[in-house]
């Protein structure tokens, strides 16, 4: 089933190793087909080296294997929560990414400082509220997409001009309207993770930018007048692409 989807999620699954944002059998990816109400998520627990398309597992929105003989990743639970309740997201990823896990573990949010982060994010990324013991022992994973969408709820947030979210204690959760643009968001949120260390490092008081240049670089990519990049038509008539 989902032939095409399988292929996009092994890949975006592939990205992470590529980009040293996930060891051993850290993190998952998965997609989901809107119109089939079906998600394609990697099995628990499987190397990313030894892993195939085949062996990823399709479920539906309640967590019900639809098809595979391996067990979905521990995070489903999660990652079905952010489908539910997040329209135009597609894809989810988890990592456990260095940088961005260390912002996660200090329970800190890792504010706008530039305008590379402000390329991404229309603010800063945030943090969730640590997990009462009763969230944790009772369906934690459950919970955890549901400290997520507390904070979205609370806070009145996007999630498509805040693509992303760390896990007070634990990681960061991406997310896109694909499985490879919810990779390719967590990759970004590494590099905005050091980025910001490394600029709190060199300068302890240092503000977020302006909420004006914050904007104009966010629209400028994602607005209804965005004009960066090209349309579909001047990309064809790049030559040698």
């Amino acid at each position: 089933m989902l032939d095409s989807l399988r292929e996009e999620v092994f890949a975006a699954n592939q990205e992470l190793v590529r980009c040293g944002l996930v060891v051993f059998t850290f993190g998952n990816a998965s997609g989901f087909d809107r119109q089939k109400g079906l998600v394609v998520i990697k099995p628990s627990g499987v190397p990313y080296h030894g892993m195939q398309p085949r062996d990823l597992v399709v479920v539906d929105l309640e967590g019900n294997i639809v098809e595979g003989n391996l067990r979905p990743s521990s995070d489903l639970a999660t990652h079905l929560s952010l489908y539910r309740e997040f329209r135009g997201v597609n894809g989810v990823v988890h990592t456990h990414s260095r940088y961005a896990t260390a912002w996660a573990q200090a329970g800190k949010e890792i504010p706008c400082l530039g305008t590379t982060h402000a390329d991404y994010f229309r603010g800063p990324i945030p943090c969730t509220d640590e997990m009462a013991p009763c969230e944790i022992e009772s369906e934690y994973e459950r919970n955890t997409g549901e400290i997520i969408l507390r904070r979205f709820r609370e806070h009145d947030l996007d999630p498509l001009a805040t693509p992303a979210v760390l896990v007070n204690g634990h990681a960061p959760f991406c997310w896109g309207r694909s499985a490879a643009g919810a990779a390719h968001t967590a990759n970004v949120v590494e590099e905005l993770a050091h980025l910001a260390f490394l600029t709190v490092n060199i300068r302890a008081d240092v503000n977020e930018i302006s909420t004006i240049l914050r904007d104009k670089h966010f629209l400028r990519k994602h607005g209804p007048s965005a004009y960066y990049g090209q349309t579909a038509e001047e990309e064809q008539a790049v030559p040698n692409r």
